[in-house]
């Protein structure tokens, strides 16, 4: 697959990946992908990461349900950094962040230079995610 190759990859064989919701632009979170993630992820319509934390593939919403429906696939000006236009599905409101949250972007740096939740909790992280 040679538009793999176009993808200026890391020394870990890894590259950034930015889910952007498609209806509303909300940046959703940011992940990982290899080359065969962002191979699967083509292939399937659906968001493949890989997990640096579980040393594997990370079939999105495998746990949760939260799966990721992939529309576009872009990739920046300097080939480092690839865009997933997605629908999250599995609950209305989509639920992206393994906090229960819409997006992992929750926090927001106020005046008061401390960071705070400026987004609710729509699940209960515990209902969701196996131990």
């Amino acid at each position: 697959m040679e538009w793999l190759d176009k993808v200026k990859w890391d020394a870990s064989g890894l590259v950034p990946v930015i889910a952007q919701e498609r209806g509303s632009g909300d940046v959703l979170m940011l992940a990982w992908m290899n080359r065969e993630a962002l191979a699967a992820t083509h292939a399937s319509g659906r968001a493949v990461y890989w997990s640096r934390s579980r040393g594997r593939l990370w079939h999105k919403g495998e746990e949760s349900g939260h799966v990721q429906q992939v529309h576009e696939i872009r990739m920046d000006c300097d080939k480092d950094v690839i865009l997933l236009q997605v629908t999250q599905l599995g609950h209305d409101p989509g639920v992206a962040c393994h906090t229960g949250r819409h997006s992992c972007f929750y926090r927001q740096l106020g005046p008061d230079g401390q960071w705070h939740s400026v987004e609710p909790v729509l699940v209960d992280p515990a209902t969701v995610y196996k131990k």
